[in-house]
């Protein structure tokens, strides 16, 4: 429930729930899918129907793995591969571009059974980033892998590839085009393979303008054997330049597991979640200091984050099923679900 809303003037929301907990033996899962300026006013009632829809089918897919006694990696795979399809949602097909008109790709993956974690950054062909990243984790030495090498380790695992165009939309290109316009700065040629140019709402420019600034999907996961894992994917921010790469594949900044503490997915301005390990940092606080789990989240996202000047917001689970949001912007995309009860799928700020 929303337990208070901070001045107006810091454009940050508290929200604060009351404690979700699965029954022993019982599996859990919450999905965020960005956070940003979302608000009422700006979504048109079918974009509104839109996005709760797939967040349903998110919970939907993760329930059917969960449900059936599978694995928490698996339901991380699963939930995320429907959201990298999705054009709706910037991560995979749907993703911003950078700069030089690509879609650049991020992801990483944490088992928190065994602290084994995996992470791709800049992959520009693989089909689903996600998969990629616990294949880094399950089938390599390493924990990163990053552009071109990431995409031979992929092609070398049978992992799907597709063109780049596989991943291009018409709203993401249109607002690329109006962001480097804004700055002053060279427009890219359309990539290739791209469809003809169709017209993009006006209306919807100026939300993704805001919403969209920043914008990645994740979940955490809780299965039947106890176990907890963290999976995050995006496509970083609309125009980033020189390679630039978020948190969202940096374990323990985007991303983090530990069945002794908690997972975090997170979603918000990378370079702030990279300077606060906000990931990792939250699982601290509940493992080292004993807060809560929703106590650990706000007091990272609400003060230490938001006395930083960063702005998003994170999703959590502990290996007892206490489920936690917290996001100091307008609006956050996110849903959750335990063995037994009701999916609860929320947007804005002043929503439980």
């Amino acid at each position: 429930m929303l337990r208070s809303v901070l001045p107006a003037a810091s454009a940050a929301v508290l929200l604060t729930l009351s404690p979700v907990l699965a029954e022993d033996g019982n599996w859990a899962l919450v999905v965020h899918g960005g956070a940003g300026v979302i608000e009422r006013e700006s979504m048109t009632p079918e974009t509104d129907a839109a996005y709760r829809a797939a967040m349903h089918a998110a919970l939907e897919r993760g329930e059917a793995v969960l449900s059936q006694g599978g694995s928490a990696l698996d339901a991380i795979e699963a939930v995320i591969h429907g959201l990298e399809d999705d054009p709706m949602f910037n991560a995979g097909r749907g993703a911003v571009f950078t700069a030089a008109g690509r879609n650049e790709l991020d992801a990483s993956i944490m088992d928190g059974a065994t602290l084994q974690a995996g992470a791709v950054a800049g992959v520009t062909q693989v089909r689903h980033p996600i998969t990629l990243a616990r294949t880094v984790m399950q089938h390599s030495r390493h924990v990163m892998l990053q552009s071109e090498g990431a995409e031979t380790f992929a092609r070398e695992q049978g992992l799907e590839m597709v063109e780049p165009a596989w991943f291009f939309t018409e709203r993401r290109w249109a607002a690329l085009e109006r962001s480097l316009g804004r700055d002053g700065l060279e427009i890219p040629p359309r990539p290739e393979g791209a469809p003809d140019p169709e017209p993009v709402q006006e209306g919807l420019l100026e939300r993704d303008a805001l919403e969209h600034r920043f914008g990645t999907v994740g979940v955490v996961a809780l299965d039947e054997a106890g176990n907890i894992a963290a999976g995050t994917s995006t496509g970083g921010t609309t125009a980033k330049r020189w390679g630039r790469v978020g948190d969202s594949p940096i374990i323990g900044a985007g991303t983090y597991a530990n069945n002794d503490s908690c997972g975090v997915s997170a979603t918000g301005t990378g370079e702030y979640f990279i300077r606060l390990t906000v990931a990792s940092r939250i699982c601290a606080l509940v493992e080292m200091q004993g807060l809560t789990l929703q106590e650990a989240s706000d007091q990272v996202i609400q003060q230490e984050l938001t006395d930083l000047g960063g702005d998003g917001g994170i999703i959590a689970l502990t290996a007892e099923g206490d489920i936690a949001w917290s996001f100091n912007t307008p609006g956050m995309y996110r849903a959750r679900l335990s063995e037994g009860g009701e999916p609860v799928v929320a947007i804005y700020g002043d929503e439980e």
